[in-house]
């Protein structure tokens, strides 16, 4: 079934769909990962966001329940190579395009994924509309320029849990730790829980007393979709909290909302970071990982106070990867050290944050 792939700023590509028809719309970003496309489309942080991935054959592997980082996919749809005919791995419960149908999500292939993504890269993440049902390009373009963007948007509150409650398997933990889901990654939480801590997940309503009252021993800060500068309210509490001393460590989303908590401002990139190759140093030690990231806004290095030190930079662009408080217990990264899908090189960043619980 023809479907046409319409951005903004006018550019049209031409595909098929492989699940039936539909319409949708997002901002279309790429991911570079090689592998892992279960874990991509579940990722909350993808809500709002239509994905184009660049590796050519996708779905060869099929889909299993347990890979899966959320309990169902938050892309607004899929643009793929080829979709495979057969999905061959002893593991796969369900094809791609089967779980696709079952939710909802439009998946295009037959696409020339590499021109999208050099398009994206030129000029930038952008608003798109793809339909299979109209197939005037110059109405398409125009839905594509009249769908709402990211800057500004609050993304998080539609896939933050709507209330509080206690992680499966972690009742029993030894340390207490406040988790704040702003579209959290079930991995972080499976490597919290197997680094002995009771894991309390707030939504991202929370309120500062709310939480302290449960004398927490750390607060830890999730991922999550969009524009940090659309939730205020949510920073003004994030303030209250880490005043306190609490140790604190927030990755991705949470780092963005830690600076703003600390002073900073963060901004909009131009095409993001979505993959699982993306070089970062740490600074004081000279180490470099390659990382796993999906970000498209940025922590602006020269707004963080004096206070407040960059610890680790990407190598390609030089934003900032990484963030530590002079004085009080809070440390942030960009990247993803949980990766799912991704290197697992900086998963001993997991190791430091229950150090520092410890220690303090």
């Amino acid at each position: 079934m023809k479907a046409l792939i319409a951005l903004e700023d006018g550019a049209v590509f031409e595909g098929r769909s492989f699940v039936g028809p539909g319409e949708t719309q997002g901002e279309l970003v790429f991911n570079t990962a090689m592998t892992g496309y279960q874990e991509i489309l579940t990722d909350p942080s993808y809500n709002g966001q239509i994905v184009t991935l660049t590796y050519p054959l996708i779905g060869n592997y099929g889909l299993n329940a347990e890979d899966v980082e959320s309990d169902r996919p938050f892309v607004k749809g899929l643009i793929i190579g080829e979709c495979s005919r057969i999905a061959s791995n002893w593991r796969s419960t369900e094809t791609l395009p089967d779980y696709l149908k079952a939710n909802g999500i439009l998946g295009i292939d037959r696409v020339d994924c590499r021109a999208i993504t050099l398009h994206i890269r030129s000029k930038g993440a952008m608003r798109c509309v793809i339909s299979t049902e109209e197939l005037d390009s110059k109405r398409l373009v125009q839905r594509a320029k009249e769908s709402p963007g990211l800057i500004g948007r609050d993304l998080v509150t539609e896939v933050s849990t709507k209330t509080p409650y206690i992680f499966e398997g972690s009742e029993k933990g030894s340390r207490k730790i406040a988790v704040l889901d702003c579209g959290i990654k079930t991995n972080q939480l499976r490597l919290l829980r197997e680094h002995d801590c009771q894991l309390h997940v707030f939504p991202n309503t929370l309120k500062a007393d709310e939480l302290l009252a449960l004398k927490p021993d750390g607060f830890f800060l999730s991922n999550g979709p969009g524009d940090p500068e659309a939730l205020p309210h949510l920073v003004a509490e994030l303030r209250k909290v880490i005043s306190t001393g609490l140790p604190t460590f927030g990755i991705c989303f949470g780092h963005q909302l830690l600076a703003l908590a600390l002073g900073g401002k963060t901004f909009k990139m131009k095409f993001g970071h979505r993959g699982g190759n993306q070089p970062v140093i740490e600074l004081a030690t000279g180490r470099v990982d390659i990382t796993s990231q999906n970000h498209g806004f940025a922590v602006d290095i020269d707004s963080l106070p004096s206070e407040v030190e960059t610890t680790h930079l990407n190598l390609n662009d030089r934003t900032s990867e990484g963030q530590r408080h002079k004085k009080l217990p809070i440390v942030s990264v960009q990247y993803h050290p949980e990766a799912a899908p991704g290197p697992t090189d900086a998963m001993r960043l997991f190791d430091q944050f229950v150090e520092m619980v410890d220690k303090a």
